[in-house]
């Protein structure tokens, strides 16, 4: 009845990521790091994990004599998200036709 979550997106920071870039064409590190609180370390580590899944890519360069890290959603990583919140929808109406009124 219950559909299997992913364990990759079932992450507090990882689906926050997903869902910032689900929206966007590609978005820098600073911007994921100042809008999920994460600290550059782990948010780096999360990173990588969505990388090495295949559900984002990641492009460093240089912008100004800067090190530039750019994400993006890759095909795999959008049907991903949208597998994740189908899952997720059937969990809440799940409970809610299991409701009496």
């Amino acid at each position: 009845m219950f559909k299997d979550l992913d364990p990759i997106l079932h992450s507090q920071l990882r689906l926050a990521v997903v869902s910032l870039l689900i929206s966007v064409e590609e978005a820098e590190f600073t911007y994921l790091r100042d809008k999920t609180n994460a600290t550059a370390g782990n948010l780096s580590v999360q990173l990588n994990k969505l990388k090495d899944a295949g559900y984002i890519d990641i492009k460093k360069q240089f912008k100004d004599n800067y090190p530039q890290t750019l994400c993006k959603m890759t095909a795999a990583g959008i049907d991903a998200f949208e597998q994740y919140v189908k899952a997720l929808q059937s969990y809440l109406q799940a409970g809610q036709n299991g409701t009496d009124s």
